[in-house]
């Protein structure tokens, strides 16, 4: 890629994001000069919209995010949804019995209605901190297994007072789960999504929306539920601190996201 990308991706937690939770000043300053050079800066994220509030506001993000690992598509500003790819609720019902009979001792929750939606088991609920889900887990909606699995969802959450989170997704990962992608986003919980839905294939809807090829994008993440993404894009950067799953399908590997890697690259972009 020789001129300037028209569309920048980028996770968040532990890519555009410092060790604190906090978009730097010189990433601010990188993305607002993207934008000001008519590049599209889009968050790309395993989150719902209710945890980009604060973030979307350091970044400077008014426009579209991706969610749920791609699964929807939403207008920060117009809550417009563009896309939401579901599993169906009878698909969920057969996904959860499957995981249940080989980790009878995991607790779960889903995602529905555009990410406004979030029941959790009272067994997840004790296990979750705000820092999860921006929610905080006395006043989650609970629900039992019926109930998490009455209805399409959007994103089914796993975790386990036990097991830690690469255990649990090494458990399932080779069942024959029916029409679903598993991955992990670095948080203490495994993400389920409908079969075929990862950030690349959300990314690749987004940018069809908006006219933008896939050569004209460059992306940035550090965890597993980036890999695809970063592999499709024109031109994926993995972030230093980045598993090597991820460094592995980049195009190139930056500094760590506390010494503003992302911004490097943007900089380096914008000064050709």
């Amino acid at each position: 890629m020789t001129t300037l990308p028209k569309l920048i991706a980028t996770d968040l937690d532990h890519t555009l994001l410092n060790s604190e939770g906090h978009v730097s000043q010189r990433t601010r300053e990188a993305l607002d000069a993207a934008r000001d050079a008519g590049i599209t800066v889009v968050p790309v994220t395993a989150r719902q919209p209710i945890g980009l509030v604060d973030i979307a506001r350091e970044a400077g993000f008014e426009e579209w995010a991706l969610c749920s690992n791609g699964a929807f598509g939403i207008h920060l500003q117009t809550r417009e949804l563009l896309f939401a790819n579901e599993i169906p609720a009878e698909t969920v019902a057969e996904i959860v019995k499957e995981i249940r009979a080989r980790v009878p001792s995991v607790a779960l929750a889903v995602v529905r209605d555009a990410g406004e939606g979030f029941i959790a088991q009272p067994e997840y609920a004790a296990l979750a901190d705000f820092s999860d889900h921006k929610r905080k887990p006395a006043e989650m909606e609970t629900g039992s297994i019926a109930t998490i699995t009455s209805a399409p969802a959007l994103k089914l959450v796993l975790r386990d007072a036990q097991l830690a989170v690469d255990e649990i997704f090494d458990e399932i990962a080779d069942l024959d789960l029916p029409n679903c992608e598993l991955t992990l986003s670095g948080a203490p919980f495994v993400d389920v999504m409908a079969a075929g839905i990862t950030k690349a294939a959300g990314l690749a809807q987004l940018c069809a929306h908006l006219g933008i090829g896939q050569h004209e994008v460059y992306a940035f993440g550090d965890e597993l539920n980036d890999a695809e993404m970063i592999a499709w894009a024109g031109h994926g950067v993995a972030m230093g601190n980045a598993i090597d799953a991820v460094k592995a399908v980049a195009d190139e590997i930056t500094r760590t996201n506390d010494e503003d890697g992302l911004a490097q690259v943007v900089e380096r972009l914008l000064a050709r």
